[in-house]
């Protein structure tokens, strides 16, 4: 479904070097942010106690947070958990002086100005956080050499090869602003990048295909021109489907509350950098491991290669 069709191809290969540079410049800020900063896991990683609380009158997180600072858990993170009168309150390990009664302060603390109601208090082990950390890590690789075998198996492996880079790229971005903001990083959010890196991919695919077909069409035309005609004629297909996309998680993002706020940051992030690395990383890094219609089709031999000798 084409909502309007661009009649001239644009020639996006003209600024590949271009766009790979400023792809390489950002690639490499993130890694610098991520190496000095760090990512700021949450509990999930980090080990800590999660506690939900139900007020009887809508809760001000504002305050919340100051009753936990004077009995010194300034770090804990406090959000709304569905609704007004739903409090999330997380604890960082670290954090908690109290021990097993930590619970009971913590409700002590907010019953001195409202009423409350203790509805679940959920412990996470250190060594189950570092292995959460782990598993994340090797989801992360394996997802990244499937996309690569699929990629292989299916095109060619110049294909398979920017199309990874490509997709790391966004995935190394999104990570890179989560550690220059200092944003949580939670299971929530991984689960947003692993979404991202399918994503990704689905868009390079798409390109991908097209960039076959012209080959095997377009037999007189100069690889670059065979790129810039795939990327336009899908150019009505990637701004419906990504702009459908991102209206949903801007929705998330700007009304879903605290708790899905950095997990439709990261896919918010995500689609918008899928789009600029299919087209102007992948694409370009095709014309720089000298793709060409050898790859895909035998040469047409000559009459004089044809006659037997």
């Amino acid at each position: 479904m084409e909502f309007f069709r661009i009649k001239k191809d644009i020639p996006f290969m003209s600024y590949g070097k271009l766009t790979t540079t400023i792809s390489l410049v950002t690639f490499l800020l993130a890694v610098f942010f991520l190496a000095t900063k760090g990512l700021n896991f949450g509990v999930d990683f980090t080990g800590g106690t999660v506690i939900e609380v139900h007020y009887a009158q809508p809760s001000d997180t504002n305050k919340v947070r100051e009753e936990l600072a004077e009995i010194g858990l300034a770090d804990a993170l406090v959000q709304h958990f569905g609704t007004t009168h739903d409090v999330l309150i997380q604890v960082p390990l670290k954090s908690n002086k109290m021990g097993a009664n930590l619970s009971e302060q913590v409700l002590a603390a907010l019953r001195a100005n409202a009423e409350v109601e203790l509805r679940r208090v959920e412990f996470v082990g250190p060594q189950v956080g570092k292995d959460l950390v782990e598993d994340g890590a090797m989801a992360l690789l394996l997802v990244s050499l499937g996309i690569v075998g699929y990629l292989w198996l299916r095109f060619e492996w110049k294909f398979g090869l920017a199309a990874i880079i490509a997709n790391l790229h966004d995935v190394v971005i999104i990570l890179g602003c989560f550690a220059f903001f200092q944003w949580e990083f939670s299971l929530s959010v991984l689960a947003a990048v692993l979404a991202v890196l399918g994503y990704s991919v689905n868009e390079s695919v798409v390109v991908f295909d097209r960039i076959r077909e012209n080959f095997r069409k377009m037999r007189k035309t100069e690889v670059a021109e065979i790129i810039d005609n795939a990327i336009t004629r899908t150019m009505s297909r990637t701004i419906i489907t990504h702009g459908s996309t991102q209206l949903m998680v801007l929705a998330m993002l700007l009304l879903g509350g605290e708790t899905l706020h950095f997990f439709a940051m990261a896919l918010t992030i995500g689609i918008m950098f899928s789009i600029y690395s299919s087209v102007l990383v992948a694409s370009p890094l095709l014309l720089m491991f000298g793709v060409s219609r050898e790859d895909f089709i035998k040469p047409e031999k000559s009459e004089s290669e044809e006659v037997l000798p």
